[in-house]
């Protein structure tokens, strides 16, 4: 029986071993045709082998299996130190040497630290205990020196220690600084936490009397201290008296006054009434309530007012003139400009103390432009009294146990500096 899907073989290609060699030749090969030939079988992995060549179909089959899945490497945590094993394999292969010279380095920084913090407990201690048994307005700053502390301490003795005491009261003044650094102290003390006392065979400081703190002080006078040399003050400023604001002038001689304080004295005292007269406590002739130049000046020009000082017999007796003449000058302008425009009697008004004449003439005076209830004020303003509102002077305080003298007092740019020494002082028990 024929098979149907039998191809027939007048419509089947040719094969290339039936083709004649001289079409061999002729026509180029078909690889189709030689595909249609195999439709009458299975396809054998030999023709694969023919056709791609030897060794295609293992290749075929490797390609086709499923490639088997890369391991992956096993996690391990980041190091985020850089170079930290190599740093710790250096350090492991260094000489034991060089390890023992580090690890005294350290314990030496160690130990400076305790020292340095044992130092600032004792110097806020010792503050501490200074502002509560001299009662001071605020603590002292201590300034232990020597180094270690530690050994000192343990020895009982300190190199130094310096005090600055800021505002300490003196008399009707402030000392603007204190400042002293006491030398071989020797402790009263079991440790650190229980120094009971302590002796200071030798001191040595300096006082500061500051300018700013006196203008402030004696600020109601609105004075103001500045440097005039060596021992000089130079003060100016404005005094209040009786209602009035008097221009003051003064200087202050500064001295030493035994072996604990200083001494001021008080000269060239002046208060200017304005242009109209100067006061000048004291009772030398120079001294007193007098007119100035240019008061004298007007009064000779002013009828009114040579007329009212003429007036009265005193002054007229106290300028040296002869009554006939003053008696002819108030009847006459002519005669009386003549007198008082004369340089004689300009000197001798200039002389005048009007002082002595507030109390019995109070209406000459107010015809002069004085204010008598001034006047009065001012004869009460005594050298004595206007020189202890100006005082500078002071007294330093005597220890309980040694001694502390001035050395040297020296007026500076900033105020009067006083140098101080101390022997034998002892602090607490």
């Amino acid at each position: 029986m024929r098979n149907p899907h039998r191809m027939d073989p007048r419509h089947r290609p040719h094969d290339r071993s039936e083709a004649p060699p001289h079409d061999r030749s002729e026509a180029p090969r078909n690889p189709y045709d030689e595909l249609g030939a195999l439709d009458d079988g299975p396809l054998e992995d030999t023709s694969l082998e023919v056709f791609f060549g030897e060794g295609t179909t293992g290749q075929w089959a490797e390609q086709e299996r499923e490639p088997e899945p890369e391991r992956e490497p096993e996690w391990t945590p980041p190091v985020h130190r850089r170079g930290g094993r190599r740093r710790r394999g250096r350090f492991a292969g260094l000489p034991f040497a060089v390890k023992a010279v580090v690890g005294l380095v350290v314990l030496a920084a160690f130990v400076t630290l305790g020292d340095r913090w044992a130092l600032l407990y004792a110097e806020h201690r010792t503050a501490e205990t200074l502002k509560d048994r001299l009662d001071l307005a605020a603590a002292p700053e201590v300034e232990i020196g020597g180094f270690p502390f530690l050994t000192q301490l343990a020895d009982q003795r300190l190199d130094s220690v310096r005090l600055t005491v800021p505002d300490v009261a003196a008399d009707r003044v402030s000392l603007a600084k204190v400042s002293a650094t006491a030398h071989d102290i020797r402790l009263d003390a079991d440790g650190l936490t229980s120094v009971r006392g302590a002796r200071v065979p030798r001191l040595d400081g300096d006082v500061l009397l500051s300018f700013a703190d006196l203008n402030r002080e004696l600020g109601a006078s609105q004075v103001t201290f500045t440097g005039d040399g060596r021992d000089r003050v130079r003060a100016r400023g404005t005094l209040p008296v009786a209602g009035h604001d008097l221009r003051l002038r003064a200087e202050a001689t500064i001295q030493r006054q035994g072996e604990r304080g200083i001494a001021t004295e008080i000269g060239g005292m002046r208060l200017d009434i304005g242009d109209l007269a100067t006061y000048r406590p004291g009772t030398r002739a120079s001294e007193g309530l007098h007119l100035t130049p240019k008061a004298s000046a007007d009064l000779a020009r002013e009828t009114r007012k040579a007329k009212a000082l003429l007036s009265v017999p005193a002054i007229v007796r106290r300028l040296g003139m002869s009554r006939p003449a003053v008696r002819e000058a108030l009847n006459d302008d002519g005669k009386l400009a003549e007198l008082t425009g004369s340089p004689r009697f300009t000197r001798q008004a200039q002389g005048l103390n009007l002082i002595d004449l507030a109390l019995d003439n109070p209406e000459v005076l107010r015809g002069l432009g004085l204010d008598p209830a001034l006047l009065d004020a001012l004869s009460r303003l005594t050298r004595p009294v206007l020189a202890e509102r100006l005082s500078l002077s002071f007294e330093l305080p005597e220890p309980e146990h040694g001694d502390v003298r001035l050395r040297d007092v020296r007026v500076e740019e900033d105020g009067v500096r006083v140098r101080l020494t101390g022997s034998g002082l002892a602090v607490g028990s």
